[in-house]
């Protein structure tokens, strides 16, 4: 049977890596690449605030081509539509079937992100789909998913959270209002290691800053 091709939406973050995680693992699917929005302007990923240089290291070490978005900043939806239509009109004539994504039961987003699709012939598939967070966090740090978060809303979690390490000390502390995920926009992190990665990428935390409403953790590779 011949294998569906798929690229997978990237956020940096580790639903998108664990997402990444089930893909490599399932036969049915031929892995083509990843793409990832940025913000032009401070040429980091949009929301988890991530270097563009270390975004691409992440794609070296699971060994996939990369396919950066660039957004100006600010971006109307008006603008963020015609650019993503210009990146799906390039990238169906590679012969794509699917786009890839991590979300886990936001409805709307997942609505928004299949209606975006409609008459592309590009399908959306949702690989963790309705998993209950409480257990898909267990699952990622049981299984040396290496995560930093990079991004807290301070309005639903403490700022003393960002820059932590996504960890089992890290799931004790959050308070029971916040998603062990961080879906509802909680926090937002960076995957540095794991089982879908070849090699690790040697990272450490940076300047913590507040802008327009969120508190970021710079994150930066380590020098040799």
């Amino acid at each position: 049977m011949e294998k569906k091709k798929v690229w997978l939406s990237w956020s940096s973050g580790k639903d998108s890596a664990w997402t990444l995680y089930q893909l490599q693992q399932d036969d049915s699917i031929q892995l083509e690449g990843v793409f990832t929005t940025i913000n032009k302007e401070f040429e980091r990923v949009a929301m988890h605030a991530v270097r563009v240089d270390l975004l691409k290291e992440q794609a070296k070490a699971f060994d996939l081509p990369l396919k950066i978005i660039e957004l100006p900043f600010p971006c109307s939806n008006e603008q963020y539509e015609l650019i993503m239509t210009d990146f799906l009109s390039e990238i169906k004539e590679t012969g794509i079937d699917a786009f890839a994504f991590g979300d886990l039961y936001l409805e709307d987003i997942k609505d928004y992100r299949i209606n975006n699709l409609k008459g592309t012939g590009i399908e959306a598939i949702f690989p963790l789909w309705k998993t209950p967070t409480n257990e898909l966090s267990k699952e990622m740090v049981q299984s040396s998913l290496k995560t930093v978060i990079t991004c807290v809303d301070p309005k639903q979690l403490d700022p003393s959270f960002v820059g932590r390490e996504y960890n089992q000390s890290f799931l004790n502390d959050l308070p029971n209002t916040v998603d062990p995920c961080g879906e509802n926009g909680e926090f937002h992190s960076f995957v540095y290691d794991g089982p879908m990665f070849k090699q690790k990428i040697d990272v450490n935390v940076g300047e913590v800053v507040t802008r327009d409403g969120f508190v970021f953790a710079d994150i930066v590779k380590s020098k040799s």
